[in-house]
């Protein structure tokens, strides 16, 4: 069986020396564009809502909210007679139309989504089976076709409760066909970045651990058959029928799943959500195990420094996807890495976070041509050292990005004043 991790991009934790700048290409602005933002929130409970998706149906552009349930979209002039539509795990659609005159600091709210009894069957009592059935149903319920997606990623650090590093950047992600459950066709481009670390002598780590702009790529659980859903590695695992929900007013099927017993590599616990009509998987959360220490350690670390002793505490993902015209595409990734580190003869160890969000903000089907190996993001370069340092309030321009959270702006203009940045 081939591992979770062993086979992904690296990328290091280095809070000190300098960086390559890359090209910056930006919108040129020529399209009147229509700004929408707002909150997403619990129409019952009135909490704001993390992680819903906001988009244009008949089209493939969207975001996500931030974990204050904040969204801001950017939407062409051409599409003002459409509509806006939200979505989120275990609640109704809301659909909202872009002629609306008020379409900045609106509150769209969610109403929880309820199973009626006709709906609530018991399905099968081999969830396996209904695992097995969904990957044999991949060539028919995802693209046939290359597909260049347009993403934006995030990933930052802290040390205990403080940010020490914040990167960005807008990717383009070529996708392959996936009737061929392959990923090394697929490719990764950084296409304009930016970054803030810490100066403090006292933030400087370096390690090396799983992640990175790859994890786009890694990541699709679909995509890659050395994931997890292979089905001769099904073995390896114990599966169960939870509750179903709704995802986009569709009822889903969730099966949780927990390793059989112990193997010599660190295996995967979480559940899988699956489209009931189509048997699609619809989003996957899932977490490595950190029963054995020792594995789990194999599976994550790959580099440190003499001296210094790592202890982690917990490696998850949610991975979903979107379905249009039949066919379902990658749509989030989200990434969280806790970990402990000491240095011998030290009483304390320090706690990291390191916490990564991609979400597809565009996809072209079009006369795509693959990225070239020159342009693509390497398995084993360093991110850090791929985005520019450039930060200022227009940095984005007309690109769809995931709004930072009040505690992000707030450490971005911290650290910002710390290293001296100027708005250009």
């Amino acid at each position: 069986m081939k591992t979770l991790i062993k086979q992904c991009i690296f990328w290091m934790i280095i809070l000190v020396g300098a960086s390559t700048t890359l090209p910056l290409m930006a919108n040129d602005g020529a399209e009147k564009m229509i700004v929408i933002s707002g909150y997403i929130k619990d129409s019952e409970s009135k909490r704001p809502l993390g992680s819903a998706n906001i988009t244009v149906p008949g089209t493939d552009i969207g975001t996500v909210t931030n974990a204050e349930g904040k969204f801001i979209l950017k939407v062409p002039a051409t599409y003002k007679d459409q509509m806006l539509e939200v979505s989120h795990i275990g609640y109704i659609n809301s659909r909202l139309p872009l002629n609306t005159a008020k379409l900045s600091a609106i509150t769209i709210w969610l109403t929880p989504y309820t199973n009626p009894l006709n709906e609530i069957i018991v399905y099968s009592n081999n969830p396996r089976q209904i695992v097995e059935e969904a990957i044999r149903k991949i060539p028919a319920n995802y693209s046939d076709n290359s597909n260049m997606l347009t993403a934006f990623y995030r990933e930052t650090m802290q040390k205990r409760n403080r940010y020490i590093g914040i990167s960005e950047a807008v990717i383009d992600i070529y996708k392959t066909p996936y009737d061929n459950r392959h990923i090394e066709k697929d490719r990764v481009q950084v296409l304009k970045g930016r970054r803030l670390l810490s100066q403090k002598s006292s933030d400087t780590l370096s390690v090396k651990l799983a992640g990175g702009p790859y994890l786009s790529i890694f990541m699709d659980l679909i995509k890659n058959q050395n994931l997890f859903l292979n089905t001769n590695d099904l073995m390896f695992y114990e599966f169960w029928m939870e509750e179903p929900v709704s995802i986009d007013d569709r009822l889903q099927l969730v099966i949780g799943f927990k390793p059989r017993y112990e193997a010599d590599i660190a295996l995967l616990n979480g559940r899988l959500y699956i489209d009931r009509q189509q048997l699609a998987v619809s989003r996957a959360e899932f977490q490595l195990d950190m029963s054995n220490k020792g594995k789990a350690i194999e599976t994550i670390l790959i580099k440190k420094p003499i001296g210094l002793r790592f202890h982690p505490q917990e490696m998850s993902y949610v991975v979903t996807y979107k379905e249009k015209d039949g066919k379902s595409y990658l749509n989030y990734i989200c990434n969280t890495i806790r970990f402990k580190c000491d240095w011998k003869r030290k009483l304390f160890s320090t706690g990291f976070n390191v916490n990564t969000e991609m979400v597809v903000t565009d996809r072209n089907a079009e006369n795509v041509k693959p990225i070239s190996n020159r342009d693509a993001f390497g398995m084993k370069q360093v991110f850090y050292d791929k985005v520019d340092n450039y930060w200022n309030e227009d940095f984005w321009a007309d690109y769809n990005i995931i709004e930072p959270t009040e505690s992000l702006e707030n450490a971005a203009a911290r650290l910002k004043k710390q290293n001296g940045a100027s708005s250009k």
